[in-house]
């Protein structure tokens, strides 16, 4: 160990390690190789609008009640059973469609009734509901 000389292996060095840039570099290559077609690759689709306003337009109601005695009312005002098919035509032609409730007497024979839920159905009517009285 001489004094004043400096061994080969104290040298200080004066270059920069490429070793871990070009690691670094490779890495974002690899992602962004990946990640590019990902990007590209997008669906092109027509999305529907759509607004938070609350919807004020509810359907009509309406009242088909048949009495005791098999006659019926369409909203309270009576009406001939020729004219139920026609009226029940017209009403599952409005947009929106109106609900139908059927209220029938308990003592009417089912038949009536049925006759006219048949009829509604046939002339297209999709709601379709019975009012009764609670027991008390």
């Amino acid at each position: 160990m001489a004094f004043g000389t400096q061994d080969a292996d104290d040298e200080v060095m004066n270059e920069i390690n490429m070793t871990p840039l070009v690691d670094v570099m490779l890495v974002l290559l690899i992602i962004f190789i990946i990640t590019v077609p990902v990007m590209k690759h997008a669906v092109n689709i027509d999305l529907p609008r759509a607004t938070n306003q609350p919807q004020d337009s509810k359907p009509e109601t309406i009242r088909l009640s048949v009495d005791a005695a098999g006659q019926y009312y369409w909203n309270e005002a009576p009406l001939a059973e020729a004219d139920l098919a026609l009226q029940l035509q017209a009403a599952a032609g409005k947009q929106p469609q109106p609900e139908l409730h059927i209220r029938g007497d308990k003592a009417v024979r089912y038949e009536r009734v049925a006759l006219a839920m048949a009829a509604a159905q046939q002339a297209g009517l999709r709601k379709i509901g019975f009012i009764t009285e609670p027991v008390h």
